[in-house]
């Protein structure tokens, strides 16, 4: 079985995504060093947004849309359904560490904020899709 990503032809734009995974790393390191969990809140509430209210109302993905016109990038298309599922599993790591926090285990959390934010910046840095390798294991348990 070859790798996979979940394909729902319906295409959105490569370059957005990118630069949306900055700005998860930023919120991200931002709760790592400080400790302040309003970080991981906010993206938790930008991806409810995304994923089942409106992606262009969220603000994250508002700036990044400045950024690509202010740096001048160009566009990518690529595939929505791998980065939807990436940005369940985002949520997902979300609500997780702010349970986490919430349970005052703030070394375990920050943990798992460590692990998201260096999945964030695999996307960023080499376009490298985390939740595709996920999706194409899960494919394989259970076929």
């Amino acid at each position: 079985m070859a790798p996979t990503c979940p394909i729902t032809f319906r295409h959105i734009d490569g370059t957005i995504v990118r630069i949306n995974a900055l700005s998860v790393c930023i919120l991200l390191f931002s709760y790592i060093f400080s400790g302040e969990i309003a970080f991981v809140c906010i993206l938790g509430i930008d991806l409810i947004i995304r994923l089942f209210i409106n992606k262009k109302l969220s603000p994250i993905n508002h700036i990044s849309r400045l950024i690509k016109v202010m740096i001048r990038a160009k566009t990518h298309n690529t595939d929505a359904g791998a980065k939807r599922l990436a940005a369940y599993f985002g949520l997902s790591f979300s609500w997780a560490i702010i349970i986490l926090a919430g349970l005052d285990l703030a070394y375990e959390a920050k943990a798992l904020a460590s692990i998201f934010a260096f999945f964030a910046s695999l996307e960023l840095i080499f376009n490298f899709c985390v939740g595709c390798k996920i999706y194409f294991i899960y494919k394989r348990i259970t076929a």
